[in-house]
């Protein structure tokens, strides 16, 4: 029960079926992901998926406002490049794996 959404630029598979949002109760019929069964009674509609997003100062792609960034002094393991800020605290056991944004996109096809 999937339909495609070309919009943005992308394709997204959109999962139909009738679910109800944790947060305000309202009825959800659409989702970009297909929900763990078990899971099912903590998913969130749109909206309350936003205002939680919003209160935790995470989103993405804002350019990192309202996100920590963390200082130091790395290498990009794909081009050798500086990395001196990262909107995470990198695990010290795998640093040979930390890529600078350019060379992340790259990798996940952005």
């Amino acid at each position: 029960m999937a339909d495609e959404d070309t919009g943005g630029g992308f394709q997204r598979q959109m999962y139909q079926g009738n679910w109800t949002c944790s947060g305000c109760g309202n009825a959800i019929t659409e989702l970009p992901f297909e929900p763990d069964p078990s899971r099912a009674d903590s998913l969130l509609c749109r909206e309350c998926h936003q205002q939680k997003r919003d209160s935790r100062g995470g989103g993405g792609g804002g350019g990192g406002f309202g996100r920590k960034m963390f200082q130091g002094n790395w290498k990009c393991s794909g081009c050798g490049g500086d990395i001196t800020e990262l909107p995470f605290e990198p695990d010290p056991s795998r640093l040979e794996n930390l890529k600078c944004r350019d060379c992340f996109k790259k990798e996940k096809g952005y």
